[in-house]
């Protein structure tokens, strides 16, 4: 059986993706999806009913593409679940770096531009804000034992979010990397503070001879 349909159909979505990254939604006509993609407006309406059913599909893409394009070579690369954090905020920095800073993160970029009646794709954009904070939160356990016992680490995946889009909106005004890099910086301070609050609890846990138990 001939793959061409959905061959055509990736082309327009990375197409879409490619267009709605660079100039945003509202900003990017079907027109040059389908010159980009060398596809028709027949190919298009076969797959799609309105440009917000693409959308759909290109913030689908964003979901599964981030595990294998921003998390896994992290994991791959550094074993300390700490430091994963940070490898993964290192993603938007190296790509910021590349663009001269005019990268801006695609989904925080989404969520300001689109409307907030399109509850269809406001609900995708928050599957791709949660799958980003998720993967951040499994780092944050797998470091459990080096932070506070009562740490929240599903706000705390969060915090390492707003970062992150902080950063990336302040380079992206600045045309400079010095926001971002100082954002990043007070959050590592805040994670060598946790970790010391940790260590310090646990220098004044009772030992088993403290308890009687010996």
């Amino acid at each position: 059986m001939s793959r061409r349909p959905t061959l055509t159909r990736e082309r327009i979505v990375e197409a879409a993706l490619y267009l709605f990254w660079l100039q945003g939604y509202a900003g990017t006509g079907l027109a040059e999806i389908l010159a980009r993609a060398k596809a028709n407006a027949g190919s298009f309406y076969y797959f799609f009913k309105t440009k917000e059913e693409l959308l759909l599909a290109v913030l689908d893409l964003y979901v599964r593409s981030l595990m294998p394009v921003v998390v896994q070579p992290v994991l791959t690369q550094i074993a300390d679940p700490i430091e994963r954090v940070f490898g993964i905020l290192d993603f938007y920095r190296r790509n910021l770096i590349a663009t001269g800073c005019t990268y801006g993160c695609p989904i925080g970029r989404l969520a300001l531009e689109i409307p907030e009646e399109q509850h269809r794709i406001h609900k995708r954009l928050a599957d791709n804000f949660d799958g980003w904070t998720a993967a951040v939160k499994k780092c944050l356990e797998q470091a459990g034992d080096r932070l506070p016992q009562n740490t929240n680490l599903e706000t705390l995946s969060k915090f390492v979010l707003t970062v992150m889009e902080g950063g990336v909106m302040q380079s992206r005004a600045h045309r400079a990397i010095e926001p971002f890099d100082a954002s990043v910086e007070h959050l590592r301070s805040y994670f060598q503070l946790l970790i010391a609050q940790r260590e310090r609890a646990n220098l004044n846990q009772p030992t088993a001879a403290d308890r009687g138990f010996v």
